[in-house]
């Protein structure tokens, strides 16, 4: 009898290593595909992600986003990242399938992700008031200024790079809030994507005191998914086709973009 418990205590033991192997080693496509949703984590970033006057999201990821889900048999759902310095988190828990919001691919996001191929050309450039912008005109003249950041993003490493103190560096939620500390004066410069300062700065536009002036950097945009997620290759797949067919161009257009 003895024997027979034991054999069936370790019969069960087996299976529930194998159902639990089976739900963790498992494709990510299917994960996807079988809850019927893409939760696609964003910022609110023009010209990527932003709502339109209905309150819907759109943008150049935002219609990229939607238009991969669809061919993927699944909706698309927006989930807004309180913290950008986080998002990595977010994708391990599955609070969210992908990062998809202008994120520049960096050594940290191929660390942390399955990254996709580079979709959009990027810089990181210099935003201050438009009648002293011109004056900063060289990177050694930016180190006795005071900066507002996106955590975690891009922009705070080109800032950090310059050699400047930390009381310097002001760091915020996202790229959006960095520019509204310029505008308030409570910064004197921020350092963002030049896709967001062409959307948001200048003449006609949110902040029309405030310019663009040097880019620090050049980068390209990538999609984080989890690691070694099969999504990525099938999001690749869907990315060369609309390149090769025109779709990628005639949005990369519309939104002012460059393709990479």
């Amino acid at each position: 009898m003895k024997k027979m418990f034991a054999l069936l205590l370790a019969l069960v033991l087996a299976l529930s290593c194998l159902t639990a192997c089976g739900a963790s080693g498992g494709s990510d496509l299917a994960y996807i595909q079988k809850k019927g949703t893409m939760i696609v984590g964003i910022t609110e970033y023009e010209p990527m992600d932003f709502k339109d006057a209905d309150g819907n999201w759109t943008g150049f990821d935002a219609e990229l986003a939607e238009m991969v889900c669809k061919e993927l048999g699944v909706k698309c759902e927006f989930f807004v990242l309180a913290d950008w310095g986080k998002k990595f988190y977010e994708l391990e828990s599955k609070n969210i399938d992908c990062i998809w919001n202008g994120m520049t691919i960096t050594d940290e996001v191929k660390l942390n992700t399955s990254c996709s191929a580079p979709y959009v050309l990027n810089a990181q450039v210099l935003v201050m008031k438009a009648d002293v912008v011109g004056q900063y005109d060289a990177l050694e003249l930016l180190k006795s200024l005071t900066f507002a950041v996106e955590e975690g993003s891009a922009g705070q490493a080109e800032v950090e790079n310059l050699g400047v103190d930390a009381s310097q560096i002001t760091a915020v939620k996202d790229q959006g809030a960095a520019l509204m500390e310029v505008a308030a004066g409570t910064s004197d410069a921020c350092v963002i994507d030049i896709t967001m300062a062409n959307a948001m700065t200048g003449e006609g536009t949110s902040y029309a005191d405030l310019a663009a002036g040097i880019a620090l950097s050049s980068e390209e945009y990538g999609i984080g998914f989890r690691k070694d997620s099969d999504v990525t290759a099938k999001v690749n797949e869907l990315l060369a086709k609309y390149k090769a067919d025109g779709t990628l161009q005639a949005l990369a257009d519309k939104y002012s973009l460059t393709l990479a």
